[in-house]
């Protein structure tokens, strides 16, 4: 009689983590952009290293340094839409 089969260790997946570090919008470095969280105040907040742009934004338990970056990068596009708009009504009563 033959031996019983023994059970594989199950294999560990490799979680892979998110980038706290990215480029910056205003002055295109790379992993200029350092994002920090704190976590007792609700607040997450990002900073330029190079040309020292900041940003601040309300967060939850679930939010990953990402989510910051991406709130920042929505911010600014809803700023240039805002001035685009603004910059066309004042060609209007030109």
């Amino acid at each position: 009689m033959g031996k019983r089969k023994t059970k594989a260790a199950p294999v560990k997946k490799v979680k892979q983590k998110l980038d706290t570090q990215f480029s910056c919008l205003f002055c295109n470095h790379e992993k200029s952009v350092n994002c920090t969280m704190d976590k007792k105040i609700n607040i997450g907040s990002l900073s330029c290293k190079v040309c020292g742009q900041s940003f601040q934004t309300p967060i939850n338990s679930l939010s990953q340094p990402i989510d910051i970056y991406s709130d920042w990068v929505d911010a600014c596009e809803a700023v240039a839409e805002q001035e685009a708009g603004d910059q066309k009504q004042e060609d209007e009563y030109d």
